[in-house]
């Protein structure tokens, strides 16, 4: 709950005078369906906050990596429209009209609403172009797209696993997701050893496939390799139509975009 003392600012009435407040006023200008979108700004004393729009299902985060009767495993569909959805939003991001690096892609800030649609929240405050006052945003280190694209294949393995990126838990050799599902992703026999074994059955070998493929592609060590994120869309968007088309012409209904029942 809000104390008395806290101010909370329109956008139009930060001072564009602080660069800090013009990258925020910037960012509180974009808007897209696949962004959280940014409300406010509270100043309390030396606590300073962005206030986003309130995302009722909370973080991808959550759903793939918490277990217990809340958090239901993610189904195959889900899983895979949460990826398109993702995307699009990282598409807008980078076009040239917005032109903004990511730089924090990951599931702790892929939020998602009450039917499943995936929003990106904390999308980075880091630019292609000039620095300084001129620039409302600025650059940091030598990151590009192409290592949002990196951060994306990190994504689509996670989704795939339900495995972290990093977790020291696991068995030597498997601490690095990336490292150790690499070499299985480009064995079509091995694909299956990385995917989440809660959704067995809701995805066809081929689409698993076309999955890995897509994330070895993400995650090549040379950025000139990688993908561009409308390549990606497309990619996602061609995955979501063959499925379609495979589902009508069998007869058979295309499964609920629903979670996975929980085991009782």
């Amino acid at each position: 709950m809000r104390s008395e003392t806290s101010k909370f600012y329109d956008f139009q009435s930060i001072s564009t005078n602080n660069n800090k407040y013009t990258e925020i006023n910037y960012l509180g200008q974009l808007s897209h369906p696949n962004l959280v979108k940014l409300i406010g700004y509270s100043l309390e004393d030396d606590h300073r906050i962005l206030v986003y729009e309130f995302v009722a299902k909370g973080s991808l985060d959550n759903h793939l990596f918490r277990r217990g009767s809340y958090f239901q495993p993610l189904s195959w569909n889900i899983r895979m429209k949460v990826a398109l959805d993702a995307a699009k939003g990282l598409a807008f991001l980078h076009s040239d009209e917005v032109d903004v690096i990511y730089r924090d892609f990951k599931t702790s800030n892929i939020l998602l609403d009450s039917n499943y649609n995936a929003k990106l929240s904390d999308f980075g405050l880091a630019k292609n172009g000039p620095e300084g006052d001129k620039s409302h945003v600025s650059t940091k280190g030598h990151l590009t797209k192409k290592s949002d694209i990196y951060s994306f294949g990190v994504v689509l393995l996670e989704l795939m696993s339900a495995k972290r990126a990093l977790d020291n838990n696991r068995p030597s050799g498997e601490h690095s997701l990336v490292e150790w599902a690499k070499p299985l992703l480009t064995n079509k026999h091995k694909i299956s050893q990385v995917m989440d074994a809660r959704i067995e059955g809701q995805y066809s070998k081929r689409e698993a496939k076309r999955i890995a493929h897509l994330a070895i592609q993400c995650l090549s060590t040379e950025q000139k390799l990688r993908p561009n994120i409308y390549e990606v869309v497309r990619s996602l968007e061609n995955l979501h139509d063959s499925k379609d088309t495979s589902s009508s012409s069998s007869g058979t209904p295309n499964p609920s975009l629903s979670p996975s029942p929980l085991h009782t």
